[in-house]
């Protein structure tokens, strides 16, 4: 159980960083700013997805669709999500899914898709934590700043104004921008894993590195 509580919470000191507060970019230049560079700062958006909100791709009913902001928000946050639920899995998942990541004093649970229902039963109070850390998470993302759906939030996407451990002020510029780059990008792959995670369990066979994997 000591050495389980020192790994989640390890894990959410690393994952601090993330939340550190970001630099001020102006809404209409946020979305190319992050993530992009290796195809010109132009994010691939061909069906103009990410302008629904703002009424530029074709004429919708006012709020129909999310603003940028509420979409750059909303990846930000799911890719450290998914970050976080790809470390779950190794964590719980007995073999660590081929990788030898099972984290002593975790359930062992063959099924990864039941390894959260054992782990929140036999620790009840650490599986608590987890669950204020993702109320505060996602209670600070929005609300208090301004409705970010409507484009009208005051916060930059993804900064939760949290950063306890000071890393912020220990980096250059260019290599504070550079960790944000990899955070976008590793929180895109951590998703697309996730995906396969759950394709993986629902048609066997659908992705074949699971089968070497495992």
């Amino acid at each position: 159980m000591t050495k389980l509580t020192s790994a989640v919470l390890a894990t959410l000191a690393a994952s601090s960083a993330a939340f550190a507060p970001q630099q001020t970019v102006s809404k209409t230049t946020a979305l190319n700013a992050k993530g992009f560079e290796e195809v010109g700062g132009v994010p691939f958006d061909p069906l103009s997805l990410a302008k629904l909100g703002t009424g530029e791709s074709f004429d919708t009913f006012p709020n129909m669709f999310p603003h940028e902001q509420f979409l750059q928000e909303a990846e930000i946050k799911h890719g450290r999500q998914a970050m976080l639920a790809w470390t779950g899995v190794w964590a719980t998942h007995q073999g660590g899914l081929g990788l030898g990541m099972h984290f002593p004093g975790a359930p062992v649970e063959p099924d990864w898709t039941k390894a959260l229902g054992v782990f929140a039963t036999e620790n009840p109070g650490v599986f608590g934590t987890i669950l204020l850390f993702i109320a505060i998470a996602e209670g600070e993302s929005v609300g208090h700043s301004g409705d970010n759906f409507r484009g009208k939030s005051t916060k930059t996407p993804g900064d939760l104004n949290f950063d306890y451990l000071g890393l912020k002020k220990k980096l250059s510029p260019e290599k504070y921008e550079r960790y944000q780059r990899v955070e976008i990008k590793n929180g895109r792959a951590a998703m697309i894993a996730m995906a396969s995670l759950f394709a993986y369990e629902s048609i066997p066979g659908s992705v074949p590195i699971m089968d070497i994997l495992n």
